[in-house]
């Protein structure tokens, strides 16, 4: 079992309700990998950092035993850089402060041993370097998930376009959904979008849960409520880890396995939440993921007599 990922290992200052931070340890790729390897895979990291990038967070990701082989490392750069707060909802965040840095240049390279993933997690980036990962494998992997956001919808829609038809799974959310589809139903939404290559589309709809769709299949999972949230920045991409991770260890691909894989990802996007960054998936205890999951099953058990 094993899943490569593409996307960002970058710097993060946030502030919200609840408090900011400094530059702390963020990024697509970062969330994607901790979560992935949180469920045992074997886990691959295809990113860019600068010569700012601290030691102890490499040793922090290598300590979840996530491959950095391709991660390049610039040593005159710097690291990409976000600043973002919250309002008070949560919902909606400002972006103050957004530095490419090395990641302006970047051009991936996926290390030898890396070449045949039996998943692959494009995390969000620009469409030509998604593609770029896809075009240097030697083999097509069993699964291809892609996440993407409105601002590639705006500026590289036909580069989008052109990597969609090369996927399995595509995540968005549902603002993005509504986008990408021309139309406001996220039923009508998810099958337009699936003529564009995907069989699967999963819409995220953040506190509300997440919805899964595959041909005339639907399923919905909820979000699990939390009494304190923190930080969102890296739930969607916890989230994504999770999913896709937890289908590289079972690998079944089928669509009730997927649904599955929702709440694996729900439950996993559910503790970043609650802290600054990366702060709860370092520090996740199996039995407490497992305590997470028992009270999504609580959650979506009912019976009812017709």
């Amino acid at each position: 079992m094993s899943l490569l990922t593409v996307g960002t290992v970058a710097f993060d200052k946030l502030e919200s309700p609840f408090g900011k931070t400094d530059k702390i340890l963020g990024g697509a790729a970062t969330y994607i990998g901790m979560a992935s390897s949180l469920l045992g895979v074997k886990t691959g990291v295809v990113s860019v950092v600068g010569g700012d990038f601290p030691q102890e967070y490499i040793d922090l990701l290598e300590s979840k035993n996530i491959d950095l082989a391709g991660v390049e490392i610039v040593k005159d750069g710097k690291t990409f850089f976000w600043e973002g707060k919250y309002h008070n909802d949560l919902n909606t965040r400002d972006t103050l402060t957004t530095e490419l840095n090395v990641l302006e240049t970047f051009n991936p390279v996926v290390p030898q041993h890396w070449k045949t993933p039996e998943v692959l997690m494009l995390g969000n980036l620009h469409p030509m370097v998604q593609q770029g990962v896809l075009d240097q494998l030697d083999q097509r992997p069993n699964l291809v998930v892609l996440d993407t956001m409105n601002f590639w919808m705006d500026i590289a829609w036909d580069d989008l376009m052109s990597v969609i038809k090369n996927v399995d799974v595509i995540s968005i959310n549902d603002e993005e959904a509504r986008q990408m589809s021309g139309e406001y139903s996220l039923v009508k939404a998810a099958k337009k979008i699936m003529t564009l290559g995907p069989k699967t589309v999963i819409i995220k709809k953040g506190e509300h849960g997440a919805l899964l769709f595959q041909n005339e299949q639907v399923f919905f999972a909820p979000a699990l409520p939390l009494e304190d949230v923190f930080d969102p920045t890296g739930a969607g991409d916890t989230f994504a880890g999770g999913f896709s991770g937890y289908l590289a260890k079972t690998k079944d691909y089928s669509f009730e396995n997927m649904k599955r894989a929702i709440v694996y990802g729900s439950a996993l996007a559910s503790v970043t939440c609650e802290k600054f960054g990366t702060e709860s998936l370092a520090n996740l205890a199996e039995d407490t993921l497992n305590e997470r999951l028992n009270r999504f099953k609580e959650l979506m058990r009912f019976e009812i007599e017709f």
